[in-house]
């Protein structure tokens, strides 16, 4: 059953507790029975067929994120039971339903590992829980808070402006001095024109029938500016 649900091992053993949740979740729901005692104990013959010589790593992942579909509602203990027994909520049988759960199990779409940190804290939770014109702005407002930060202007310097002043050909505090005046220009216009196009626009409306991928790629734009600035 394991292979049948988890991506291959190499892979999950890399994914967040958060990102394995969803593989949980539909694992559990499958076995019909729920208790945190079907992931502790290594005599499993499934578990074992699949981990192969990580079982030990790959069990402990299986509980970090067991735990986390607790804290996050997804799971709850089960009335008139005792010990470890949990069911799935309704929050977990929806996310088990609803389109929106695709964002949890295609981790591959925001993989932690290439993503700024401020990113990983601030906006994945966001983009996890499907809100993703929420997540979009979130990731846009980080690289307009890096750059007022890094070049120390004023609370009041904000959205498009600020980034013509931040990387103005001439006078912009974080412009590459080293660049040709093309390329300071170029800087300039990517950093005006992505937080024109993607941070301003949701700042002021719902954006309708955005997909978890289109919602992914907007933030790897945004994920990539941040690295430019820290750069």
């Amino acid at each position: 059953m394991f292979k049948d649900i988890f991506p291959p091992i190499e892979t999950a053993l890399n994914l967040e507790p958060e990102e394995l949740a969803p593989f949980v979740l539909k694992h559990l729901k499958e076995a019909g029975h729920i208790n945190r005692h079907n992931y502790t104990l290594s005599t499993s013959g499934d578990i074992k067929d699949y981990a192969g010589g990580q079982i030990e790593n790959f069990q402990k992942l299986l509980m970090e994120a067991f735990v986390w579909l607790e804290l996050e509602m997804f799971i709850a203990p089960e009335p008139d039971q005792t010990g470890d027994w949990r069911y799935i909520t309704k929050k977990g049988e929806r996310a088990l339903r609803d389109e929106d759960f695709k964002a949890y199990s295609k981790e591959i779409l925001l993989s932690s590992k290439y993503l700024h940190p401020v990113i990983v804290k601030k906006v994945k939770p966001l983009f996890l829980r499907g809100d993703y014109d929420t997540a979009i702005f979130q990731a846009f407002k980080a690289v307009e808070v890096m750059v007022r930060k890094k070049g120390e202007y004023a609370k009041s310097d904000i959205g498009v402006s600020l980034m013509r002043k931040a990387f103005h050909p001439q006078s912009g505090k974080l412009s590459n001095t080293q660049s040709e005046i093309s390329e300071k220009q170029s800087m300039s216009d990517l950093f005006a024109g992505a937080i024109g196009l993607f941070k301003n626009p949701v700042s002021h409306r719902n954006i309708d029938g955005i997909s978890p991928e289109e919602a992914a790629d907007y933030i790897k734009v945004a994920n990539c500016l941040l690295k430019m600035v820290d750069g």
